[in-house]
């Protein structure tokens, strides 16, 4: 959460702490898709500008969403009645890791417990990408990955969705502007970005949900 009123005028204590330069100031700002969770902008922060909360909501529709200039976040937008008809009701999807640490995999493979139970939504991981309805990608899309996730989002028949889980996936995180890295192709739309190093399982369902046309409040 930030509270720019409580930043002090020249102060970059935070973003000078930012491993990913999530974090500019002033003018104070956090780019959420960048953001790797660490508390370490919290901890350089003299005056609490910069505070981490429990609230899992996180995600969005729009990459630019994701640039926080003030406490409030915009939360994922459903999709259109066209598309909640096709998916309001059953969703498979195909899960791609591009080259991650398997930190936002694990996440998602914790979807499927008793805790969180993804079934219950009609949401599930299925093994072909000729079975689902889109893709999940985790991973900063290595350059030897990129060839194989152009490959699974074109055996998705259309209409398809895309989701970006994490902050690999969704800015390049820690890897960003390595050469070894190309990000999700800018051809390959994305419908909902999922912010996180890892994101908590409650930030994707919530994501999903919120796409899908299940949940419209706060």
């Amino acid at each position: 959460m930030l509270s720019p009123s409580r930043c002090d005028e020249g102060c970059r204590e935070c973003a000078d702490a930012c491993p990913t330069q999530a974090i500019v100031a002033p003018p104070l700002r956090l780019d959420l898709g960048a953001c790797l969770f660490c508390g370490i902008c919290e901890d350089a922060c003299p005056t609490g500008a910069v505070r981490f909360t429990n609230d899992h909501r996180l995600s969005v529709r729009r990459r630019e969403e994701l640039v926080l200039s003030d406490e409030e976040i915009v939360l994922a937008k459903g999709l259109d009645a066209r598309m909640q008809r096709l998916f309001g009701r059953s969703l498979k999807l195909r899960q791609v890791s591009a080259g991650g640490c398997n930190g936002c995999e694990a996440e998602l493979v914790a979807l499927g417990n008793v805790v969180f139970d993804l079934g219950r939504f009609g949401i599930q991981f299925v093994a072909s990408p000729r079975h689902a309805d889109g893709i999940v990608v985790t991973g900063p899309v290595t350059r030897n990955m990129e060839s194989a996730l152009r490959a699974t989002y074109a055996a998705v028949p259309a209409p398809k969705l895309v989701i970006a889980v994490g902050a690999c996936a969704v800015s390049g995180g820690p890897f960003a502007g390595s050469p070894a890295i190309s990000g999700v192709p800018s051809d390959i739309p994305v419908d909902l970005y999922v912010p996180g190093c890892p994101p908590h399982p409650l930030t994707v369902l919530d994501g999903l949900l919120r796409l899908l046309g299940r949940m419209e409040s706060r």
